[in-house]
């Protein structure tokens, strides 16, 4: 009786986890030349974990902004941002200067940071998408 009770709950655990989105080598490419460019150009302000700074620079680490603002989130990459937005619940108007960074560019820390610090997008963000996001 005890083993059949220890299989329920092993097996109940198993089948109750979220599985990860697979991804595919092409986005694993990406998140790997995302992870250089978020190092040159985001980090100082996002922090090496992508807590951000409390009340200043909002966090990328679990940002319910990203999952949810897919379009907003590679325009603000791509263009800067200013004026006041919310992440987790907390308001931030704090500007975000443009980077120059080219579309591809924009696409792999784009790809980078939604599958990063408990963001798990696994659709990849394309040069193509990128280039239609206008300012």
């Amino acid at each position: 009786m005890i083993k059949l009770n220890l299989l329920f709950v092993v097996s109940s655990l198993l089948f109750s986890c979220k599985t990860a989105p697979a991804q595919t080598p092409e986005l694993k490419e990406s998140i790997a030349r995302g992870a250089a460019v978020y190092d040159e150009f985001c980090m100082s302000c996002h922090m090496p974990d992508g807590k951000g700074v409390s009340e200043v620079y909002p966090p990328l680490a679990n940002s319910d902004y990203l999952m949810k603002k897919r379009q907003e989130s590679i325009k603000a990459v791509k263009y800067g941002l200013s004026g006041e937005i919310t992440v987790n619940g907390v308001k931030y108007n704090s500007a975000m200067a443009a980077l120059g960074l080219y579309d591809d560019e924009v696409a792999d820390v784009m790809n980078y940071i939604l599958n990063s610090w408990g963001n798990e997008d696994g659709k990849i963000v394309t040069v193509a998408e990128v280039s239609k996001i206008e300012p």
